[in-house]
């Protein structure tokens, strides 16, 4: 097993929610040589801080450098580099297509044996937006390339460090004495608990598998309002609960982002919210024998963990 151990993973765009997950999860297996690859200097500093052993560099992946160097020798590499947010198209294909295009010449050029690749479970959504659209295209960039590899689509997902989603909503109920939810909440959502996540994925580089792709759901679906008020119970917030018209809720939303040029919430995600998509249910615990966390044991421990509950990444 110490060979294991000892194989070099390189993670890039690692210093985001998954990857500070995954690389949490896989040096308490026992993994020594892992490097993350990410652009967001403040998020990379958080998990030098954490691990402190860990070999990291700052780099954007959309451009030609000398982290290339790091693919060599490599026997894994888990590409969780992608734009999830934001009103500017240019960040989606550059973050989402052309740095995927960069990491797979690295993967072939240094003949890196087996890849991870962490697509989502948008690319099978009604949904259609900049990040809908650019996760597509990646995918099928990926399993056009003849590499290696297994490709992983999540659903939307919460957990330590979680900065976009339920993260940045349990900080702003906690600052504000009104909490605003569109209509009457009723979204189904399937969210997936990022430490189940990156623990498929460990399970992956375990197993090598490849040539597949594999929908991961979160397990219980849990409407919107009910993920809210578990969000509220857990952290403790004293916000009232406020249910307003999905018109003015789209509105205000659009007018936050012409002063905020990267919202943590835009009309194109709220759109995608009430799209009523329900995603494929597999039995990903005994494929990748993992044990599934409850939803709500998985709140409690992305908010009041010891460790790693009060870490919060940048934007």
């Amino acid at each position: 097993m110490s060979n294991v151990f000892d194989q070099k993973i390189v993670i890039p765009g690692g210093a985001g929610l998954v990857g500070q997950n995954l690389v949490a999860i896989l040096l308490r297996q026992g993994y020594r040589n892992l490097v993350v690859i990410d652009k967001h200097e403040a998020n990379l500093a958080i998990l030098r801080r954490m691990h402190p052993a860990l070999v990291t560099a700052l780099a954007d992946l959309a451009d030609a450098g000398a982290w290339e160097e790091h693919f060599v020798g490599a026997d894994a590499v888990v590409m969780l580099q992608a734009q999830i947010g934001g009103t500017d198209p240019l960040p989606f294909v550059r973050n989402n297509l052309t740095a995927t295009q960069n990491i797979l010449s690295a993967i072939q050029r240094h003949a890196v044996p087996y890849t991870v690749h962490v697509s989502s479970s948008v690319v099978c959504s009604v949904a259609e937006d900049d990040y809908t659209r650019t996760k597509r295209e990646q995918e099928q960039l990926v399993a056009g390339s003849g590499i290696a590899a297994v490709i992983l689509r999540p659903t939307l997902m919460f957990g330590w460090f979680d900065r976009k989603h339920l993260g940045w909503l349990s900080r702003f109920m906690r600052k504000v004495p009104v909490f605003p939810i569109p209509g009457d909440g009723r979204f189904m959502r399937q969210p997936l608990y990022a430490g189940d996540f990156a623990a498929i994925i460990a399970s992956c580089l375990r197993s090598r598998m490849v040539g597949q792709h594999y929908n991961i759901t979160g397990l219980e679906k849990v409407d919107y309002v009910d993920i809210i008020a578990q969000i509220k119970r857990s952290t403790g917030a004293r916000s009232v609960l406020l249910h307003i018209p999905y018109g003015l809720f789209h509105v205000l939303l659009k007018t936050w982002a012409l002063f905020d040029r990267d919202p943590p919430f835009t009309a194109a995600q709220l759109k995608a919210l009430v799209a009523h998509d329900e995603f494929e249910v597999i039995d990903w615990p005994g494929i990748f024998g993992v044990q599934p966390t409850p939803f709500a044991d998985a709140i409690e421990a992305t908010f009041n963990d010891p460790e790693y509950g009060d870490i919060t990444l940048e934007f």
